[in-house]
């Protein structure tokens, strides 16, 4: 049975032993710029209301694309978050453990762990993403350049759904800074807009660093 929220993961780790409540995240995606430089970022960021959803289609960003060495996205993400990761020939996980940054929950299984989009596919299609070209999607979509790629909880990550940090922060507060810089470097690398209480709580969340 999939577990509904927080609560019930940490019952799953009373009950089971598999996921521990650790004290740091250990996903590393490549890091974003510091406080003072997103900060910048922020401020040169075009602010508009958030356009229509209309046309959206998570098929329109082709997202876990090969990668090579027959792994796609989202295997090369759980090779480099996790730890002591070892794999099959089809390069899918058969060992090691992740820590999610977004809640500080420890898992050694896969299957529960999602890969987000730091900026959510939807958001992106709203702040100006669909007036790109298919490829420019699928680069988002696959984006290992940047911190748009995170392994995370999976029942975290559907909470989060395709919300900004008006409408969601993480549970654990300690990565909230990491989280705006992480989600400022991604709209500004993409020229993605934001809307003004996106970008006020933008601003409420670097005063966290």
């Amino acid at each position: 049975m999939r577990r509904t929220g927080i609560t019930a993961s940490a019952l799953t780790a009373v009950l089971t032993g598999t996921a521990l409540l650790a004290p740091a995240a250990n996903a590393a995606p490549p890091p974003p710029p510091g406080a003072s430089t997103a900060s910048q970022h922020l401020a040169a960021l075009t602010v508009a209301a958030e356009g229509s959803g209309d046309g959206y289609s998570r098929d329109k960003f082709p997202h876990w694309i090969d990668q090579g060495d027959g792994c796609n996205t989202r295997e090369v993400v759980l090779k480099r978050d996790g730890d002591n990761v070892t794999t099959g020939s089809d390069c899918y996980p058969t060992g090691g453990s992740w820590t999610s940054p977004y809640d500080g929950a420890a898992w050694t299984q896969p299957s529960d762990l999602d890969i987000d989009h730091m900026v959510p596919l939807a958001e992106a299609w709203r702040s100006g993403a669909s007036s790109w070209t298919t490829s420019r999607r699928q680069s988002f979509a696959n984006d290992l350049s940047s911190s748009q790629l995170w392994a995370v909880t999976d029942n975290v990550n559907q909470a989060k759904g395709d919300k900004d940090p008006a409408e969601w922060t993480p549970p654990l507060t300690s990565f909230h800074c990491l989280y705006a810089r992480s989600w400022i470097d991604v709209k500004y690398r993409y020229g993605l807009t934001v809307d003004s209480a996106e970008k006020s709580a933008l601003t409420r969340l670097l005063g966290t660093c």
